[in-house]
């Protein structure tokens, strides 16, 4: 594969690089929107949407008080839904336009690869295709492009930080110093990523280490030196108000989060983001690594191109578990997607670049890793949503009469459900206890690591559930998330319960619904009394 000469890409071939490129552009688009629009926002989403339904001044003023995550993002979905709106489809779309983007930006940092690599016009080609099949069907990539959070963002950021270090490093390479227009694209993209996400820092300092790999040299001139140190403490200077924001944060979330980092799971976790999941697949990725770093160890940057590539894909990852084992559980498999793009990159080299007799070995590598990712998406595809809000709205609409109110307890489920409920233009009135998101300084514990969202001792839970609102209600349908976490012994359902009687029940993952009447609990008395 990798050992075809530059003549033998005649115009049969190319019009056939062509029409493969563009049938797996159409294949990462298919698996990117499928069915995206009838899935209900799931209970991160609905933060993203929420937050992005208010105004700048709550998003500069009030979420940096209950959230460890810059603003960054929410003001960017503030403005997309100021142009598009906020229906589902809207909210999705920023997601899904920022992955789509994310193909011509990977193909862009294949291309600058090869150009530092010096590789031919064909070893170039094939190296591109290989990056655009593993990016169109990335699991992470993929899935990720389907989501209201800032994740598809932050991939698109890396992958463009990523081409600008590749660029800026051939620059250098080439005795053009530090310069042009790749540079301020690199500290730009370094910039948004330590805002898009609380973990955006892990992201920087592999970034940074891509950079010592790629461009530090003795050829650099001291106007050159200036640069890099100038350039870097204006980006440090700009994230300083983030930062701020985390180090106010992340004691409440240390302290109180009920997230636990689970090892036992951590192998197929690892897997999707590198490659796929199975033996076989993790053994054909070893391989292709394997052949990737043979082929690169022989090229005169080729070692800087590995030593790059290698920072980026595992410094965030290695850090982010040891911050687990030590401090608090930071590694979620989602926080952590970025870190497929440089991952891809060194596969598709370990498909695109042996020659002799390790091409066809590295081709059929390459094929088991893109069969099991079409497989997988498939399956995804036929899937149902995460958290399928819609079917708890369906469930409750039927069984909820005049006057009757759902409970949302903790608060956060209020978040989902209002917005399912609207998606399917129902009205079903809900409380959010003790307030909406955010419920600050109203006492408590915080068990989710967000002052926003609050546990209540049971004399306060027993006040709600006596006081005359509460009452009033004929029906209170009470939903809560995972009680076992946020209302360990049932408190609330049993200070609810008092008077009224249960009359169904609904179950599905964390969602939990309890009907609790007080007119069924009457006529039952009265029966009795009779």
């Amino acid at each position: 594969m990798g050992g075809i000469d530059q003549s033998e890409i005649k115009a049969g071939p190319r019009r056939m690089l062509i029409a493969a490129a563009a049938m797996l552009l159409a294949a990462g688009i298919w698996f990117r929107w499928a069915g995206m629009t009838g899935e209900p926002l799931w209970l991160d989403e609905a933060y993203s949407a929420y937050a992005a339904s208010k105004g700048f001044d709550f998003l500069w003023n009030v979420v940096p008080r209950y959230e460890t995550h810059p603003p960054f993002y929410y003001s960017l979905l503030r403005l997309w839904t100021l142009m598009w709106g906020d229906s589902l489809a809207a909210l999705k779309a920023l997601g899904f336009v920022c992955g789509l983007l994310t193909l011509p930006a990977m193909l862009l940092a294949a291309r600058e690869l090869a150009r530092l690599l010096r590789f031919d016009s064909a070893r170039t080609a094939w190296l591109m295709l290989a990056t655009l099949t593993l990016v169109a069907f990335s699991l992470s990539l993929v899935e990720m492009s389907r989501e209201v959070r800032p994740y598809p963002v932050l991939i698109l950021v890396y992958a463009v930080a990523i081409f600008a270090l590749l660029r800026l490093a051939c620059r250098v390479r080439d005795g053009r110093g530090i310069g042009g227009g790749a540079y301020p694209l690199y500290l730009a993209a370094l910039a948004l990523t330590l805002w898009l996400h609380n973990l955006g820092p892990l992201y920087g300092l592999a970034l940074g280490l891509a950079l010592i790999a790629l461009v530090i040299r003795p050829t650099l001139e001291r106007r050159d030196w200036w640069r890099l140190v100038a350039g870097h403490a204006l980006v440090a200077l700009c994230y300083l108000p983030a930062l701020m924001i985390l180090l106010d944060q992340a004691p409440t979330w240390v302290s109180s989060t009920w997230l636990k980092f689970q090892p036992e799971h951590l192998a197929t976790r690892l897997a999707v983001l590198y490659a796929a999941p199975g033996l076989v697949q993790e053994l054909a990725a070893l391989l292709l690594a394997l052949l990737a770093l043979a082929v690169l160890a022989r090229i005169r940057e080729g070692w800087r191109a590995a030593l790059a590539l290698a920072a980026l894909a595992f410094v965030p990852v290695a850090l982010s578990i040891i911050l687990s084992l030590l401090i608090a559980p930071i590694f979620i498999m989602r926080t952590m997607t970025a870190v497929s793009v440089p991952a891809i990159l060194l596969l598709a080299t370990g498909i695109a670049a042996p020659r002799g007799i390790w091409r066809w070995p590295a081709l059929g590598a390459g094929l088991i890793i893109a069969a099991q990712l079409i497989g997988i998406d498939i399956q995804a595809r036929q899937r149902g949503p995460m958290q399928d809000w819609y079917a708890a709205v369906r469930w409750l609409a039927p069984r909820f009469q005049p006057g009757d109110k759902v409970y949302a307890y903790p608060n956060e489920g209020a978040l989902p459900f209002d917005y399912a409920a609207r998606d399917l233009k129902l009205a079903l009135p809900t409380r959010a206890i003790p307030t909406p998101v955010p419920a600050l300084g109203v006492g408590g514990w915080n068990p989710t690591g967000s002052r926003g969202v609050v546990s209540l001792p049971r004399e306060r839970l027993r006040a709600i559930a006596r006081s005359p609102e509460a009452r009033a209600t004929p029906t209170i349908w009470l939903l809560r998330l995972g009680p076992w976490a946020y209302d360990k012994g049932d408190m609330f359902l049993e200070e609810l319960s008092h008077g009224r009687r249960a009359i169904g029940r609904y179950r599905d993952g964390p969602i939990d619904i309890v009907g609790l009447s007080a007119r069924r609990a009457a006529r039952a008395a009265a029966g009795a009394a009779r």
